[in-house]
């Protein structure tokens, strides 16, 4: 039978209605039905009419106290109005986390995942073939550098960047661009004679791998719902985590065995798969309007100042203490500038239509501790990969090689608890303990690291950093997430998501930025009872004077044969002095990342709804 309300809402309306409460997790579900119209007198209408409005209004009182509690922020699943006319009707809205995905869904997530996993496979396999690739070109370290700072420059311009013109023009066009600019990169870098040309490549490839690392996380935000979304973060991490493992050896046996050329290659022919799936199976709504408008809102001079601003911060951040020291008019100069251009740049994103920094996502204290958290994270994950392979080979005197193996341990860890977390926090609905265990570890474990030296067991060495993998493994999927539940409106949930990956690589710039310093001044700090005295340091070794030079010169620490012990003995301690102060560094960022962590709140992962750039069901064939 009807509810009294229905009654009156059938006289009144002259159709059929029927309300029910059908139970969700915690939340009601309210369904209002609508039945075909019934004959009805306009006597009955204005009888009915007076008591009605008065039930009317005490109903729809009522309701709005249940919605507004159920759509609050912090609350679990909102009430939902279906109609069955719009059941019916078949229209192509995104599809629902509860009902069946179709098979083009799953390849499309296939299709991310081999993004994840080339991009990640590009930064740590060429980070360690191109001092290979620089000797057999005849190439120079300062060329070496510039083939890593081209790139760098690269993805630095183009994260924010694409994010802010696939919100606007469409993801998918910003996608096929990416594609093109990485294997137009890819085919430069591998037909290169010369590292000038080398460095173009590295340039091009930037570019389209920084979009496709923004555009990545964005689309899984854009086909996943909240509900489902810590599942598909999960598969997302293992792909990027895969790459991270595999890169340094595919790296380096293809420098030094296959032939580096051939890392060009496999980029472009994986690039191009992910443009075949990203055309045949990856159906998103496409937004309203034509292309002029759509061209007419972008933020052209916002895009040109940050291109300025992003260019002359990242330079200096990249070459201080490598190329000129901090206090150098090289370093600063530039870096002041860029810094005073954000001045009239937060002016020109003002009055713009669509700005390219989302201002509008920052309106609650999660997002904001969230992001500033992937800000550390990067500051962190960077440095911490950089620099445990390379105390291995100073400390214990391993290859390359071996020491991308040393560091298996925290690398499997990292891909494992991030998909183990994955799960608990879709099964439980919460990720708060994740976010404040994962800094905790990862802090603590940092720290750790100071007692380990030449003296300590390979099974120490190794134990705390599988722990220190488990809690950066927690961290990593513990911030995405939080940075997404904190977004209040759907249609902002990709902004969210770039912004936090374009947050993960300053932060690495800063980190890496940081621990160069601070490795470089311990260094000299460490030589100088050899360089303090005025002592001729044996040809071997002469090079150690500028401690600029204390990283490129690790590979040849194995060859050191005519250098007196006591010697040898100074500089490995001078090397694990500037190894210790980096983990100390390392672990206080940890710890203010975990004083932050607790100002996030816990909110809701029951949201069912997408964006206007979500999944469309394609039309059958």
């Amino acid at each position: 039978m009807g509810s009294p309300t229905s009654a009156w809402l059938r006289r009144l309306l002259g159709v059929g209605v029927g309300v029910g409460v059908e139970r969700r997790g915690r939340g009601p579900a309210c369904v209002l039905l609508l039945y075909p119209p019934s004959p009805v007198s306009s006597d009955s209408i204005s009888a009915s009419t007076h008591i009605y409005q008065r039930q009317l209004d005490k109903d729809e009182g009522s309701m709005e106290k249940t919605t507004s509690q159920s759509r609050g922020h912090d609350q679990d699943p909102e009430i939902r109005v279906t109609r069955q006319e719009e059941a019916a009707s078949g229209s192509q809205s995104p599809t629902p986390a509860s009902q069946k995905k179709h098979y083009s869904f799953y390849l499309s997530i296939v299709m991310l995942a081999v993004i994840a996993l080339i991009v990640s496979w590009d930064v740590t396999a060429l980070s360690l073939a191109l001092p290979v690739i620089a000797d057999q070109l005849h190439g120079t370290n300062f060329q070496s550098f510039w083939a890593n700072i081209a790139f760098i420059l690269g993805v630095a311009v183009a994260q924010p960047v694409c994010s802010n013109i696939s919100d606007v023009v469409g993801r998918k066009y910003v996608l096929y661009a990416s594609i093109i600019l990485f294997g137009v990169g890819s085919i430069v870098f591998a037909t290169a004679t010369n590292m000038d040309i080398i460095i173009v490549g590295r340039l091009i490839e930037g570019l389209g791998s920084g979009g496709l690392d923004v555009l990545q996380s964005i689309i899984l935000c854009d086909i996943t719902t909240m509900k489902e979304r810590p599942w598909w973060l999960g598969v997302m991490s293992m792909a990027n985590a895969v790459g991270a493992v595999t890169g340094p050896f595919i790296g380096g046996q293809f420098a030094q065995a296959v032939g580096w050329p051939w890392l060009g290659w496999i980029n472009l022919i994986t690039a191009g798969a992910t443009g075949v799936l990203a055309f045949f199976f990856l159906h998103l709504t496409p937004l309203e309007g034509s292309v002029n408008e759509k061209i007419r809102r972008l933020d052209w001079l916002g895009f040109a100042l940050f291109v300025v601003i992003s260019t002359i911060i990242a330079l200096p951040l990249s070459w201080a203490d490598t190329l000129y020291p901090w206090g150098s008019w090289q370093t600063l100069v530039p870096l002041l500038i860029g810094l005073l251009l954000i001045i009239p740049f937060r002016f020109v994103e003002k009055r713009a239509v669509a700005p390219m920094i989302p201002y509008q996502i920052f309106d609650n204290i999660s997002i904001i501790t969230g992001t500033l958290s992937g800000a550390f994270y990067g500051a962190l994950l960077n440095p911490v990969l950089l620099y445990l392979p390379l105390f291995f080979e100073a400390v214990y005197l391993e290859t390359p090689i071996q020491a991308a193996k040393s560091i298996l341990a925290l690398c499997c860890l990292v891909v494992a608890i991030s998909i183990i977390v994955s799960l608990l926090i879709d099964w439980r609905r919460k990720y708060r303990i994740a976010l404040w265990t994962g800094w905790i570890i990862t802090a603590i474990f940092l720290g750790l690291n100071y007692v380990i030296d030449a003296d300590s067991t390979r099974a120490q060495a190794y134990a705390f950093q599988a722990i220190l993998g488990a809690g950066l493994g927690m961290t990593l999927v513990a911030t995405m997430i939080t940075v997404l539940a904190s977004v209040r409106k759907v249609n902002d949930e990709g902004l969210a998501a770039g912004m936090l990956v374009t947050a993960r690589f300053v932060g690495s710039l800063l980190g890496l930025a940081i621990c160069s310093t601070v490795f470089n001044s311990m260094f000299e700090r460490g030589m100088s009872p050899l360089t303090g005295t005025g002592t001729e340091l044996p040809e071997s070794i002469s090079v150690l004077r500028d401690a600029s030079q204390a990283v490129g010169f690790i590979p040849r620490m194995r060859e050191i044969h005519d250098v007196d012990a006591e010697v040898i003995r100074v500089v490995t301690d001078a090397y694990e002095d500037a190894f210790h102060t980096i983990w100390v560094v390392l672990a206080t960022i940890a710890g203010l990342a975990a004083a932050l962590s607790l100002l996030t709140r816990q909110n809701s992962l029951e949201k069912e709804d997408v964006g206007r750039q979500g999944w469309k069901v394609p039309e059958a064939s």
